[in-house]
């Protein structure tokens, strides 16, 4: 494994999108036992795209514009539906004293969908893996195995990191009620331009 994949790696995991705002908002909405079932979920969403990439199914993706347009409109609807949830009270993002019981299942299963539903991510995996995998190696698929289990480890550690950071601004946020609405509206604001990023992209 070379310092260029785990750079590039890092680079990659620390750049803003849907499952860093999902983790930065179960931080400081639940606290950081639910932010690190956030990250297992986002981390676990990964998985189907590593999965297909390595057993050829991007490519599907990549030639069949209706199996893509599919995909994405349901990545689409899902992040307009996570952003809805931050905005509205007692959604994702309510922070209280009481932390509230939000079902551990439901959280990771959120993080899970959030990931598996953006098409682009088996298209990334499929053109970024194969960078890092020796041409004299003897296994190339297991090569490529092997380099998705630490990119995967990688993720979930930065989000857990996410996901205290954000924790840790709990205790300013419930004495500050107008942060929350603005916090609030930003992450929904921020779900839903992604949601619309995806809507208009062709690929």
């Amino acid at each position: 494994m070379s310092w260029e994949f785990l750079t590039t790696s890092i680079v990659v995991i620390l750049l803003p999108g849907t499952g860093v705002l999902y983790t930065l908002a179960i931080g400081l909405g639940k606290g950081w036992r639910a932010s690190v079932l956030a990250s297992l979920g986002c981390t676990f969403g990964i998985v189907p795209h590593i999965a297909a990439s390595i057993i050829g199914l991007a490519a599907l993706l990549h030639t069949s514009a209706l199996t893509f347009q599919i995909v994405k409109i349901l990545g689409v609807a899902y992040l307009f539906y996570m952003a809805w949830g931050v905005l509205r009270e007692g959604g994702t993002l309510q922070v209280s004293a009481q932390r509230s019981a939000q079902s551990p299942t439901k959280i990771v299963i959120d993080g899970f969908l959030l990931n598996i539903l953006n098409p682009k991510l088996s298209l990334f995996f499929l053109a970024f893996l194969p960078q890092f995998v020796r041409a004299d190696s003897a296994d190339k698929t297991a090569a490529m195995l092997g380099l998705a289990v630490v990119f995967m480890g990688l993720t979930f550690a930065v989000f857990v990191g996410y996901g205290a950071c954000a924790s840790l601004t709990r205790t300013a946020v419930l004495s500050r009620p107008g942060v929350l609405q603005w916090f609030r509206r930003g992450f929904a604001a921020a779900f839903g331009l992604l949601g619309l990023r995806l809507a208009l992209s062709d690929r």
